[in-house]
């Protein structure tokens, strides 16, 4: 069981992954949502989540994050998601609300009253995860793991050599992985494995209130892999979950993850030394493969489930 903490910037990907662990209450307790700003403004990607939760009928606390990076400027992506953040499906307006406290307090007071180890798991920039962990340092050992995803070994998706939530936060990145607590990340080598083909999406159609919602999700989400010709899609946000639902689906390897601060072309790159196998100082574990057939799988038995709960 994982007591989890959702970390998100919603985010077609970021709503995805949230239902597949909404589907799973035997395996994630979800203490509550925090959002950053992102993929959009704060104000949009938390009313995004709002609006879902009101769709599907659920409750789970929401606290409201950091507005911009901790020093560079905000850069949305609405080439990606839109100009709400969360394009194409018509979703109810918000009859839920947030908290009124500030993420990293939401986070504080949760790890103090749980008798048990949290886990976060963070699919947008780690602005929040970071000042919290240098808020707050005494309550890293009330962390159990920090699942994120972001990053790459190879490439970028946002620049030359870097992955869009590291680099929209290159400074908390580098705090998170060099705070000590166990981190898992899921860079976009591993995301790209588990794609979904862009005709597997098309199953969901008119299958039920959340594949229906999955289905209108991705018809926007997936343009992009459309307009390229390309015949699929990777579900980033989803990656990291899916790994804690069902670990013996994929490769992993322990690194040291290092972020670059600097550079024209390489700021917000994430360096895995891969010569470097033992005596690692803080050494991240790297989702390196996945089986595509078995993941893709889990998301569609994840949509079932509430299917069948919101009949």
């Amino acid at each position: 069981m994982y007591h989890l903490i959702i970390d998100c910037d919603p985010g077609h990907d970021d709503i995805i992954a949230s239902m597949v662990a909404m589907a799973h209450p035997e395996t994630f307790d979800i203490l509550g949502f925090t959002t950053v700003a992102g993929n959009q403004t704060l104000e949009k990607v938390t009313n995004n989540l709002l609006r879902v939760q009101t769709l599907l009928e659920t409750d789970y606390p929401v606290s409201m994050g950091y507005d911009a990076p901790i020093i560079k400027a905000l850069e949305v992506q609405p080439k990606a998601h839109g100009e709400s953040g969360l394009d194409g499906p018509i979703l109810p307006e918000a009859k839920r609300t947030v908290t009124g406290l500030h993420a990293i307090e939401f986070m504080k007071e949760t790890l103090e009253n749980s008798s048990e180890k949290v886990t976060f798991l963070c699919i947008g920039p780690l602005t929040n995860m970071a000042l919290f962990l240098k808020t707050y340092p005494h309550l890293k050992e009330k962390i159990q793991a920090i699942a994120i995803m972001g990053g790459a070994v190879n490439g970028g998706n946002i620049q030359l050599k870097s992955e869009f939530n590291i680099y929209h936060d290159p400074e908390a990145a580098k705090i998170v992985f060099g705070s000590g607590a166990k981190v898992i990340m899921a860079g976009l080598e591993v995301c790209y494995a588990g794609s979904i083909l862009l005709s597997e999406a098309e199953e969901a159609n008119g299958r039920g209130r959340a594949s229906q919602l999955f289905y209108d999700l991705m018809k926007f989400y997936g343009r992009y892999a459309v307009d390229r010709g390309w015949d699929r899609t990777a579900i980033f946000d989803m990656t990291p979950l899916i790994y804690l639902l069902r670990p013996e689906l994929f490769e992993t390897k322990e690194y040291e993850v290092h972020v670059e601060l600097n550079g024209e072309y390489t700021r917000g790159m994430t360096v895995v030394d891969l010569a470097k196998t033992e005596d690692l100082i803080h050494p991240a574990t790297v989702l390196w493969d996945v089986k595509r057939e078995e993941f893709i799988q889990t998301l569609f038995e994840a949509l079932d489930i509430l299917d069948k709960r919101y009949q």
